[in-house]
Order: C-alpha cells, then sequence, then structure tokens
C-alpha cells in the first residue's frame, strides 16, 4: 500500500471538494500485480470456456447483490448522471449476456477438416488468450467503458488489469467488493490507481490494451504499445453529426437531437455534436429545440431528480466554455445557454443551441464534450452529407429524414461505424448483435461490440495433421535431372 505522500486527491463534481483519496500505485506494485495475474492466468484460461462461465455467473450473484451500491457509488464519481444509478444492473446485463454469448463465440472460432489447398493434411483451430489485457478506462462512464472491455476479456480467458480514471475511481472500489466474494476471479483480476504515468507502467506489464479516451492521450498509448510490439484497441473522440432533412418530422427531430446533444451533459463519445437542417426548416427546428432546451433541468438540488449533471472533471468547462466563446468571436449567435453556473461548488451548463455556426469555428471541428448543440442550415443533401463528412472523427451519426428510406440513403454515405437512423443513441441496440469500426481519428482495432469482440483477446493458432505420405525432396520434378 502506497505511503501518504504518495496519495492522489480525488475532487467531487458536485461540490467541487477533495473528499476522497486514491493511492498512486507504484512501478513496483503495478509489476507485481501483473506477475500475479500472469501466474494465474494460466489455469483460468484451463478452465475452458464452460468453466469460466460457471465463475462468472457466481460473480453475476455478487454483482446483483450490491447493484444498488455499485450504481450509488458510479453517480458520486459522475455527480449524479441518470445512468449512473443503474451501473449495476449494467454490469448485470453485460456479464449474463456474455454468460450466452460466450460459449457460442468460442463454438464459432473452432475448426477441424481437411485443407482444400493439401488435401491430405487436417487443419484443426485453437484459440489462445492473451496473458494479460490492460484496460486504461476514461472518467466518462467510468464502469460502463471499463468493463466493456474487461468482461469479454475475462471470458476469453485472459487475466484483466485494470487502471481507472483517477478522476473516477470510486465506483472501481465498489466493484472489486464483489470480485473479492469470487476467489477464482479476483485471482485474475486486479486494478492500480493514480494519474498517467500508472497507465505507462501497465502497458510496460500487459500483453495487449484497450484504452478509451482522447485522441492526444491514444496516440501516446498507441506508439507505447508499437514500441513494445503489442496490439492495442483504442476508441477515441467523436464529433458526430445529425441530418435533419426538410421531411422530417421536427418534432421528433428536435426530441432525439436534444437528448442525443446533453444527456449526460454531453459528456457521451456519441454524444450529437453538430446539427444540420435543411434551410427551408431550419428556424422551425431551432425554435422548437430551443422550447425543448428550456425544459431541462439541472440535478443540482437533487441528483436523481433533474435531467443533466455537472461537468464530471472540472477542466472540461473550461475546454466547452472555450469553444462557445471561439464560436460567438466568430459570429456564431447563442440562442439557449452558453454561460457555465457555479452551483454550490459544482459546475453547469445549461443545453447551448448555437446558430449561424460554420466549419472555420472550434465547436464544429473538435470534440466538445458538453452539452452544446450548434445548429448549421444547408442547402441540399449533397452539402449535407459533404459537411457530415467534414472531420478527422467517425464514430457515429444520425439521420432524420421523411422515412426510413430516406435516411438510409444518407446514412449509407456517411463516413462512420455506427449510424441512427431516425433517432440518435442508438448505441445499445448492437451491443450482442455485431460489432461496427470507428472511422478516421475516433478509434483504432477490432470492434468492442457484439460477439465478435471476443476475438480482441484471442490469438489463433492452426494445428496441421499429415495423414498421408510425405514429401520427399528427391522427387521435387521441377529440378533439372540431367543436372
Amino acid at each position: 500500500m502506497a505511503s501518504a505522500a504518495e496519495m492522489l486527491e480525488v475532487r467531487n463534481p458536485r461540490t467541487g471538494e477533495a473528499d476522497h483519496r486514491i493511492p498512486v500505485s507504484s512501478r513496483e506494485e503495478v509489476a507485481a500485480k501483473a506477475a500475479a495475474l500472469r501466474e494465474n492466468q494460466r489455469a483460468w484460461e484451463a478452465m475452458g470456456v464452460e468453466g469460466r462461465c460457471g465463475v462468472m455467473a457466481r460473480w453475476l450473484g455478487a454483482v446483483k447483490a450490491r447493484a444498488a451500491d455499485i450504481g450509488e457509488a458510479d453517480a458520486v464519481d459522475t455527480g449524479g448522471c441518470h445512468t449512473s444509478y443503474i451501473q449495476g444492473f449494467i454490469t448485470m446485463g453485460n456479464i449474463g449476456g456474455w454468460l450466452e454469448d460466450a460459449p457460442k463465440a468460442f463454438a464459432d472460432l473452432a475448426w477441424k477438416g481437411m485443407s482444400t489447398s493439401m488435401p491430405t493434411v487436417e487443419v484443426e483451430s485453437q484459440v489462445v488468450a492473451y496473458p494479460i489485457t490492460g484496460v486504461i478506462s476514461p472518467w466518462n462512464a467510468p464502469l460502463m467503458l471499463a468493463l466493456l472491455d474487461a468482461i469479454p476479456a475475462l471470458f476469453a480467458g485472459s487475466a484483466v488489469l485494470l487502471k481507472p480514471s483517477e478522476v473516477t475511481p470510486r465506483v472501481i472500489e465498489a466493484l472489486f467488493e464483489t470480485v473479492r466474494e469470487v476467489p477464482e476471479l479476483a485471482k485474475v483480476f486486479d486494478y492500480v490507481t493514480g494519474p498517467s504515468q500508472v497507465g505507462q507502467a501497465v502497458i510496460e506489464e500487459v500483453d495487449t490494451i484497450c484504452f478509451t479516451g482522447s485522441v492526444p492521450t491514444g496516440r501516446k498509448v498507441a506508439v507505447a504499445c508499437a514500441e513494445r510490439l503489442i496490439p492495442c484497441n483504442l476508441e477515441l473522440g467523436g464529433k458526430d453529426p445529425c441530418i435533419v432533412t426538410e421531411n422530417a418530422d421536427l418534432e421528433r427531430a428536435a426530441t432525439a437531437v436534444l437528448r442525443g446533444a446533453v444527456y449526460a451533459t454531453g459528456q457521451v463519445c456519441y454524444s450529437i455534436e453538430r446539427v444540420y437542417v435543411h434551410e427551408s426548416v431550419h428556424d422551425q427546428f431551432v425554435a422548437l429545440l430551443a422550447e425543448k432546451a428550456g425544459e431541462v433541468r439541472f440535478n443540482a438540488e437533487n441528483p436523481k431528480a433533474g435531467h443533466i449533471g455537472p461537468f464530471t472533471f472540472a477542466p472540461q468547462a473550461a475546454i466547452v466554455t472555450a469553444h462557445i466563446a471561439d464560436a460567438v468571436a466568430q459570429g456564431a449567435t447563442v440562442v439557449t445557454g452558453g454561460e457555465v453556473e457555479n452551483i454550490g461548488g459544482g459546475l453547469y451548463l445549461r443545453p447551448t443551441i448555437l446558430t449561424g455556426v460554420n466549419h472555420d469555428m472550434l465547436i464544429m471541428q473538435d470534440e466538445t464534450f458538453g452539452p452544446c448543440i450548434p445548429v448549421m442550415a444547408y442547402s441540399d443533401t449533397e452539402e449535407a452529407i459533404r459537411l457530415a463528412n467534414d472531420t478527422h472523427f467517425g464514430l457515429t451519426a444520425s439521420v432524420i429524414a421523411g422515412d426510413a428510406e430516406e435516411a438510409k440513403a444518407i446514412g449509407r454515405r456517411i463516413n462512420a461505424g455506427g449510424i441512427f437512423l431516425q433517432d440518435t443513441f442508438l448505441t445499445f441496440a448492437k451491443l450482442r448483435t455485431f460489432g461496427s469500426d470507428s472511422f478516421g481519428w475516433s478509434g483504432y482495432g477490432s470492434p468492442r461490440i457484439g460477439p465478435e469482440s471476443l476475438r480482441r483477446f484471442l490469438r489463433r493458432k492452426s494445428l496441421l495433421t499429415q495423414t498421408g505420405a510425405v514429401a520427399d525432396i528427391r522427387n521435387d520434378h521441377h529440378l533439372d535431372e540431367e543436372a
């Protein structure tokens, strides 16, 4: 355990006060935990997927018993996001889903038969887990995004070393109370805490990395992994667009855009951050959106009663403020919101609608990660698609049109991994169905959701058995027999 001099204070996003402390794991502690995990992983993988499912089913029971406590801890970390309070139940769904999906995923990877290119050779597949998966998770949705990688890695047979964000560590402490109730799991699932250098130490000790966070940090993670020649899977930023066509139901569109942009105070990787509306309905749409935005309430008085909470990470409020100021300086108009409010030490921002925006502004180019809705008019479909694709990012996008077919025709031409049609915020719909890739700067590596995501933690081997005669070099017919 670290000494008092090696403790890090943690801010409460609702009060602005440092009311929690975490130890800063030393490089030696990280190495020791990794060594123990590596030793224990062999028995974990040897259980086979059915054996691991039995252990994970017991963990599911432990999580169920503490689901409410886990949600409360997540809510303290985030400032009271609605999703936080149900994180225990989301975790149960994650584990339960993989209890059903993991055996089938392994079965789908198995193959045995005769070679089509060498008919006397029997080919059999084998999958081998990476011994240790390192998970470096972000401060937004701290538990959900950590476990989106950690849980399938465990089902795959990896041990997992988790480094949560130092901004939101409380929920991980609550989670590991349940892990310790399952001794077999506790031997292969551990965590370390502290700032960025702890994450660097994790990269030096593991065999593959899953990182969720910003593009600049993701680049550093990728370089560090490249230097060690280990794989990494990165989910990075987004600047997700929504196109609203002239035939769209504007009531529906305004409702969907508002939620997609400001849910969780806009601190979601697939939040709507750019809105393109046909010029013929632009003003009507903005008026509807502003009316709905005016009904969104802070949760300052009661974290379970309002619609949006404070900024989880205080410096993010300054970034959002800078984006708004840059837009206004270049001619944008703030229709609603626009000013960060300090309420009891928490930093809040009302849904901020901006018009008169263009792609020279930070708010239309860089990830804002706050409850801002810049709305830009377009003249025709070609322009809308061009504007939506004018970005380095490509995580998700939304299209709300007159009907689903019109929306789908536009969506097929947008460069993003997930396209939401006639709504926003539909990522959860594909969780157990199939994954999608991130485009551009939004990510690197294999899909992190769907049954196929288990493949990230496995290496495939082939066992080749010659059932016929062996080849004799003296019978190679391409040689010149007279030579």
